[in-house]
């Protein structure tokens, strides 16, 4: 039986993932690369790094797989979206430092955009706020500051369009709308570069990659490369709609929730754009053929979660590794009235506060390591409320049920929480790596080899289903706790 293998080229590691047409991740690999932090605020990758490691992890599966006799039907790629990457045609060589999504150096241009009166137009063509998360103020910073030159060899893309350049070779300089939409230079509506964002940021529109469907043959590897030379590329999205394919929900008001470095909570909204929501993002899910209405989706997008978990143990020091997080939280029966927002980049959706910095109210003499751990777990649980609240407020489909994935899903207490405050089912999905199964799922369906989302969504099954077991006024009481701490990490940075 032949495979189909991801590449996750994920914020801090690179994951390839094989997975058979029963829809089961048969093999993996994966390797961390380095995260580079040049002063408060600013967070940079080096892309020759990423590139490295994609292709010494491929070069083990394919290893693997051709000691198997299995042969390799077609790759995928899902990657860490708003991240940007210059790059010369000529040399293959980077231009620049990747900047990172969590980066803020752009945190002041924003602003002078939004106070110039901007930001209306921004929400209306692209369903992004003006924050530095997004690219378009990276790619203006890298123009103007970054020494990057605007010339006929100048190549822009996301991390995506970077690895596609080099396994083609640099013969397909391509994206697919998932990701495109999370620059702040594609307009929903039409799925092509908005010539008006591009010239509000001064971006060449020439520079940017052709924009593709998610799903068909974006290119063949070539000589030299890590993988057979002529393996079809056939399927690219941005993580985390990646991850809401992975998820097979594929009709409207189905809904899912990551918990990575940060935490995503995407709901399928269909083929029509909607409105814009306070504190959401609109963005393309997915586009499945050339001449298909993309599926739209809303976002909500938190910046800390694994991250948080990560402070603990490198920052604070209280966990010698991640999995200790649960049953250190669960050994106590509750937080000792102490909240934890993790506001280290300031707040994402449904705030949008980059001058927002983390805090930790309701400490007393009492408080110890396992209550800081339970404070950091219900923040994640908290924060996504935050998001769904707000898609329930958009007046779109109904979300009813939520499936997850992702690390720290793993905790059974993460998800008992998840369910009490949302007062919904909670499902595990049995196959953790989602996103990567996702970018499998599209590069298959592109070749054929999976027939419909319909035979997909027969392949996905769950793991444990969570319910509401907490009174409501308890939770009620404990959320409203929460918006009370959040408010008091809001504009704690003063301007310039």
């Amino acid at each position: 039986m032949a495979v189909v293998l991801a590449i996750d080229a994920g914020t801090t590691s690179v994951r390839i993932v094989a997975v058979d047409e029963g829809g089961v991740v048969v093999d993996s690999s994966q390797q961390e690369f380095t995260q580079l932090f040049p002063r408060p605020g600013l967070v940079e990758h080096d892309p020759v790094e990423i590139r490295e490691a994609v292709a010494g992890t491929l070069a083990v599966v394919r290893g693997r797989m051709e000691e198997a006799g299995t042969p390799i039907a077609a790759v995928g790629i899902t990657d860490q979206r708003e991240t940007i990457v210059a790059w010369n045609a000529d040399t293959d060589l980077p231009l620049h430092r990747a900047i990172v999504w969590q980066d803020r150096r752009t945190t002041s241009r924003c602003e002078a955009l939004r106070d110039l009166g901007h930001l209306d137009l921004v929400r209306e063509t692209t369903g992004l706020v003006l924050d530095p998360y997004f690219s378009a103020s990276k790619i203006e910073w890298l123009l103007t500051d970054g020494g990057v030159e605007a010339d006929t060899s100048l190549r822009l893309g996301t991390i995506d369009s970077w690895l596609l350049w080099n396994l083609t070779g640099g013969r397909v300089h391509a994206t697919e709308p998932s990701n495109a939409s999370r620059t702040m230079l594609l307009d929903l509506a039409t799925t092509a570069w908005s010539e008006e964002m591009c010239s509000l940021f001064g971006v060449p529109v020439s520079s940017l990659p052709e924009v593709r469907p998610s799903s068909g043959r974006f290119g063949m590897t070539c000589d030299g490369g890590p993988l057979q030379p002529g393996t079809p590329v056939s399927g690219i999205a941005g993580d985390q709609q990646a991850a809401l394919f992975g998820q097979a929900c594929f009709e409207a008001g189905e809904a899912k929730n990551t918990y990575g470095t940060g935490s995503f909570v995407l709901a399928n909204m269909g083929s029509t754009l909607p409105d814009p929501v306070d504190g959401l993002l609109t963005t393309v899910a997915w586009t499945l053929a050339e001449g298909e209405p993309p599926t739209y989706a809303l976002e909500g997008s938190i910046f800390a979660t694994g991250a948080t978990i990560q402070w603990l143990r490198d920052g604070l020091g209280i966990i010698d590794s991640a999995s200790e997080v649960g049953p250190l939280a669960a050994s106590v029966a509750d937080t000792g009235g102490v909240y934890l927002v993790p506001a280290f980049v300031g707040m994402g959706s449904p705030w949008w506060d980059p001058r927002a910095r983390g805090i930790i109210v309701g400490l007393t003499r009492g408080s110890g390591r396992a209550h800081l751990a339970r404070a950091a777990v219900e923040a994640m649980a908290f924060q996504t409320r935050d998001v769904i609240d707000a898609v329930g407020r958009g007046g779109g489909p109904a979300i009813t049920r939520l499936r997850v994935d992702g690390g720290a899903s793993v905790m059974d207490l993460l998800l008992e929480l998840q369910a009490d405050l949302l007062d919904m089912p909670v499902t595990r999905s049995a196959v953790q790596e989602t996103t990567a199964l996702g970018a499998a799922w599209l590069a298959g369906l592109g070749e054929g080899f999976w027939s419909s989302t319909g035979e997909l969504a027969g392949l996905w099954k769950a793991e444990t289903t969570f319910r509401p077991t907490q009174d409501r006024q308890a939770a009620e009481v404990s959320y409203g706790r929460w918006l009370a701490a959040v408010e008091r990490s809001l504009a704690w940075e003063q301007a310039d």
